[in-house]
């Protein structure tokens, strides 16, 4: 079987549909029921229009049929004993041979969840290949997560797996200044410090357009050293949930993008032929994939001797700015919503997360890292 993602080509209700996720069987046919469950959960859910959650929502339902397609297993086998079920065999495969994290199996199995009870409701499958639990609320729930609220508890997949919060990772001074050293391609160093100054998810680095950059010093308005305010629209860049939102730039940084988008970025796009709307483009003149991001950390963490993430650098960025503006007398704003706004979250709890970690860090830590946050901060106001 295979994943397939949609051209222009398909329409659906009479408009084109790009993007979107295709479960092809090994008769070259959909994958039925899952692909009309897929037609139903992303084309009906006004939450879920973004081709980044396409493709995530995707990827999930094709690793689980996937795997029920290596093994022999149908996915309609509700009736085999505790433990034995192919989603129970599904999440132990995950946990102990690909020893995935619990969140991330989570992820997974909520999907897999929605999907039974989809099918459930519309009659293929006589019952659930699960139970549920009362499990005692607390925290938020992602939009797939399998929960029904009822006062202070709420009924939870069984299969589902206890998850541990993990700390945050982020790098020190020293360890961004190691990774500098290390990164000699000018299209992997602009996507190592664009995520690491403003905070930018790594779909949205490599999508971020040529259009947006200029030569601060010939913008009229600004005021040299101060920070550079950035509008960003889904429609220029891929951006998660298609949320619009501003990101803050540093003067030094646009520089250094006017700088790669004027030489470095012409003489790649010469040898491509083409004429591609990201900034940040391959040495053969295209736009970088997201598989390609993955390897270029992978790689990088190999050199540098410790793990190395784009979301670390994201991390990176909000743990220091937020420590930063705390400490900052001349900040007039609330330091948690400037963050909260920067990262595009949706709820300043999960912003919040940065501060609990700011307070268990030790004082030279934070002190240490100044200078990277003080290239941001130090001399000017938001454009």
């Amino acid at each position: 079987m295979k994943l397939l993602f949609s051209t222009r080509d398909l329409e659906i209700g009479g408009r084109p549909v790009e993007g979107f996720p295709l479960l092809i069987d090994d008769e070259c046919m959909p994958l039925q029921p899952a692909q009309n469950f897929l037609l139903h959960a992303l084309l009906e859910s006004g939450s879920m229009r973004s081709k980044l959650t396409w493709e995530a929502v995707g990827r999930r339902l094709y690793d689980y049929f996937a795997f029920l397609n290596a093994n022999g297993l149908a996915w309609d086998q509700t009736n085999a004993p505790i433990g034995a079920s192919p989603l129970s065999r599904y999440r132990d495969w995950s946990a102990g041979e690909l020893k995935l994290a619990p969140r991330t199996i989570n992820k997974r199995l909520s999907l897999v969840v929605r999907f039974y009870e989809w099918a459930s409701q519309r009659g293929y499958i006589a019952s659930l290949p699960f139970s549920d639990r009362q499990i005692r609320a607390h925290g938020k729930h992602g939009m797939l997560a399998h929960v029904k609220t009822g006062g202070a508890t709420v009924e939870r997949a069984s299969v589902l797996l206890r998850e541990y919060r993990s700390p945050i990772k982020f790098l020190t001074n020293h360890q961004v200044q190691v990774c500098r050293q290390h990164l000699h391609n000018p299209s992997h160093r602009l996507l190592f410090e664009l995520m690491l100054q403003s905070g930018l998810r790594s779909c949205e680095a490599r999508t971020f357009p040529a259009k947006y950059v200029f030569d601060p010093a010939g913008r009229k308005g600004l005021v040299e050293g101060q920070v550079i305010r950035m509008d960003l629209s889904p429609q220029d860049l891929s951006i998660k949930f298609e949320r619009p939102r501003s990101v803050d730039l540093p003067w030094r940084l646009m520089e250094e993008l006017n700088a790669y988008k004027n030489l470095e970025r012409e003489l790649r796009k010469s040898r491509g032929g083409g004429d591609p709307d990201a900034l940040v483009l391959t040495a053969y003149g295209s736009e970088m994939a997201r598989t390609s991001v993955v390897g270029l950390f992978g790689e990088l963490s190999k050199r540098v001797g410790f793990p190395v993430t784009a979301h670390m650098l994201r991390h990176t960025y909000a743990t220091y700015t937020l420590a930063a503006l705390r400490k900052s007398p001349s900040f007039m704003g609330e330091p948690l919503l400037y963050v909260r706004d920067r990262l595009g979250h949706s709820d300043v709890q999960t912003t919040a997360e940065y501060l609990h970690l700011i307070n268990q860090l030790e004082a030279q830590l934070v002190l240490a890292h100044e200078d990277f946050v003080d290239g941001i901060f130090g001399d000017g106001n938001a454009a």
